[in-house]
């Protein structure tokens, strides 16, 4: 078995006890230490930390709820869980409040012994998570932060892609951070010291959009008094990013690929091409293969654009790049205040860490800075969260509830990722709006 870092001290009068636990924590590859005694427990660490300190309830002279109130008094870095034979709600109780995050109970399976340490140490490494000061290098490139293995992928995409001229489509949810991705292409690339023009295809209106993109000549329509350049002209020598690609029509599409193929635009009202010499990267929120399925965009553009594809991941299935990037934003709003980075206690950190996100980074983002500027507690607990993430904590796993009930809990926190927006809501569901607004409406009549 693969060797496990995690260091863990055991805490029992009984030797056979300190033997058999001992055993089957060194079986997982943990490192296990043993005390017979809360004093020589207390001599071992002051000596040495540990990860994780395992105690038993009940031992002569001094017990283990004075070792644990030892422990979170001196040792904050330091996970605690108590064992006993003598199981009580009391006992259980008085355990947690003092500061052990897992109690179980005496006869326990290999099991669930294993799977209670598990929860243990993830609970320590989410702390830690959180925690740290914010790196002092990025783990991705041009400010990327993520450690989790869909990310990994993403630095790895980055890193080839920036080599190349190839076109590259950028994939992912609102809110994964496309745009960011781009620009770690660019100023990754040989064309760093040229621009790099972001364009919202989805922003420009459908008959400004041919002016916008390849600029017009002086009189090409009403109101055109003089000629003006179009973003490719702007990024000439650079970097085009279109976003939201899906949104452009199928006659542009045409005279887009024709770009990629001559390296050349006509302004709207020209009677010449000009050259270009523009990288272009696209990002989109669809499936634009699906898309070429329904005839609803080209599939020849579709080819041209995806020569490269990086799919960045949602939120919710990065893991604990969550609680970096809690850090990182509460630490960067808090600077920007001018106030101390509040710490969040173990339970908003779960809270966090399990809620769906479904406006992904852009929504941890707003979250942070609202928390950081309305929000005077040096620790921020559950309470301090927004209504549906406390929701979300003490209904987890509810399974008494009717389907309505979870599809209207869902509708509600996709809509306050999104800010309310409703398009954008109905997106991510996949319905239109007017079936949104009749879930809406029929969720308020069972109120």
């Amino acid at each position: 078995m693969k060797e496990n870092k995690t260091s863990i001290l055991i805490v029992d009068d009984a030797p056979d006890t300190l033997e058999i636990l001992q055993r089957n924590l060194s079986a997982q590859g943990y490192l296990v230490f043993t005390a017979g005694s809360v004093v020589e427990a207390i001599k071992f660490l002051e000596a040495t930390s540990v990860d994780l300190v395992i105690t038993d309830l009940k031992m002569p002279k001094v017990s283990g709820l004075d070792l644990v109130r030892h422990v979170r008094e001196n040792m904050r870095d330091t996970e605690i869980m108590m064992i006993t034979g003598y199981a009580t709600v009391e006992g259980a109780v008085e355990a947690i409040k003092t500061g052990a995050e897992e109690y179980l109970s005496k006869p326990f399976t290999d099991e669930e012994l294993v799977e209670a340490v598990k929860r243990s140490v993830e609970k320590l490494h989410a702390r830690r998570a959180a925690e740290s000061e914010p790196p002092q290098k990025m783990t991705g490139p041009a400010g990327l932060l993520g450690e989790s293995a869909g990310m990994r992928e993403v630095f790895k995409a980055i890193t080839k892609a920036a080599t190349t001229s190839a076109t590259v489509l950028i994939t992912g949810e609102s809110g994964t951070g496309k745009e960011l991705v781009a620009r770690a292409i660019h100023y990754g690339s040989p064309r760093v010291s040229a621009p790099f023009v972001p364009v919202n295809c989805g922003g420009i209106p459908e008959e400004l959009f041919e002016s916008e993109l390849f600029g017009h000549v002086k009189g090409a329509f009403t109101g055109a008094s003089e000629s003006r350049a179009g973003f490719f002209q702007t990024a000439d020598g650079g970097t085009i990013f279109l976003d939201e690609v899906s949104e452009m029509r199928s006659s542009l599409q045409v005279k887009l690929l024709r770009v990629l193929q001559d390296k050349e635009v006509f302004m709207v009202g020209a009677s010449k091409s000009r050259k270009v010499n523009v990288r272009i990267l696209t990002a989109t929120n669809k499936d634009l293969h699906a898309l070429v399925g329904k005839g609803a965009f080209r599939e020849d553009f579709y080819f041209r654009l995806s020569v490269i594809t990086i799919a960045v991941p949602p939120l919710r299935e990065r893991g604990d790049d969550i609680l970096l990037l809690v850090r990182h934003f509460a630490s960067k709003f808090a600077r920007e205040a001018g106030k101390q980075t509040p710490n969040f206690t173990d339970k908003a950190l779960r809270a966090l860490r399990s809620y769906s996100w479904p406006g992904n980074v852009r929504e941890l983002e707003n979250l942070m800075q609202r928390l950081v500027i309305m929000t005077e507690e040096k620790t921020l607990d559950v309470p301090d969260l927004p209504s549906l993430m406390r929701f979300a904590v003490s209904a987890e796993n509810g399974l008494n509830r009717t389907l309505t009930e979870i599809e209207t809990e869902h509708i509600q926190n996709v809509l306050a990722g999104v800010g309310g927006n409703k398009t954008r809501a109905a997106e991510i569901l996949g319905i239109d709006r007017k079936t949104l607004r009749q879930k809406l409406k029929n969720a308020q009549k069972g109120n």
